[in-house]
């Protein structure tokens, strides 16, 4: 059976509980390279399994991590998904088509692809809200784009010689499987909120009280009213308020870093 030319990448650690199902999604792909970081599960079993091909290096940060695999691929054509992903019927069909190489009409083929990510989060998956569609640009030709080199928050960039290129939209949803809990959600929205609020603070960017009242504020509005949050059920509103407190924990974090940085330092000396 011929496969499509496309390399499915993955940069994972300690994946074993969900990197199964995401390979097997990826099976019509050519390649699957799995860049792994120091797993001490099952991860390297479970991909060797499947057929992918593995290289174990050290962690870069997440936009870092991802170049990387995706400039170690077999073919200029990548997609990028996570180890907690799938890619549905429905999508499988229109990458292989929009990936295949076609006799005409080459010339205005896209350089990238978008399609909706659907996640789910409480056993549900969320179709309104913040949740969905989730827009995920994930396969495109290295040739013109590539990823940022952002820590954590990290996209697909055109190359500057690429602009004349447009992004298409495929149908069909990856599907997203999480299985960790509220209490591992939140460690990971901490931990994203410390991150995005270092790389704020090292572009020198501020923080003041209008971010830490309005952006939660304004970012429940959007996502539960104006984009139906609330027809998601406690799943969904359970969702937003946490995407809310990540939006306040990153600006508060940013505060804190300014007056640290602004306060002079404590003296030994004690005084009278």
């Amino acid at each position: 059976m011929t496969k499509t030319p496309l390399s499915a990448v993955f940069i994972t650690q300690d994946a074993a509980a969900t990197l199964s199902a995401a390979l097997a999604s990826v099976a019509f792909c050519d390649e699957v390279l799995v860049v792994d970081s120091g797993s001490t599960d099952n991860t390297l079993a479970i991909a060797a399994s499947h057929g992918a091909r593995v290289i174990s290096t050290h962690w870069r940060g997440f936009g870092a991590q991802k170049q990387f695999a995706v400039e170690n691929a077999k073919h200029d054509w990548v997609l990028c998904i996570d180890s907690d992903e799938r890619v549905s019927d429905c999508l499988r069909e229109h990458l292989i088509a929009a990936v295949s190489p076609a006799p005409t009409n080459t010339d205005n083929k896209p350089c990238a692809y978008r399609f909706a990510r659907c996640n789910r989060f409480m056993g549900r998956y969320l179709r309104h809200g913040e949740g969905y569609p989730d827009w995920s640009l994930r396969c495109f030709n290295r040739q013109h784009a590539h990823w940022s080199n952002d820590t954590v928050h990290e996209k697909v960039c055109l190359a500057d010689n690429s602009d004349k290129h447009s992004i298409g939209t495929l149908h069909g949803d990856l599907l997203h499987d999480s299985a960790e809990s509220i209490e591992k959600y939140l460690e990971k929205q901490n931990r994203y909120s410390t991150l995005a609020a270092n790389t704020a603070f090292a572009q020198g960017k501020r923080a003041h009280a209008g971010h830490l009242v309005l952006s939660p504020l304004i970012r429940f509005i959007k996502f539960y009213f104006f984009r139906f949050g609330y027809l998601d059920g406690l799943p969904g509103l359970v969702h937003i308020l946490i995407g809310c407190g990540a939006s306040f924990a990153k600006y508060a974090k940013l505060a804190a870093l300014q007056r640290q940085a602004e306060s002079p330092p404590l003296s030994s000396t004690p005084t009278e």
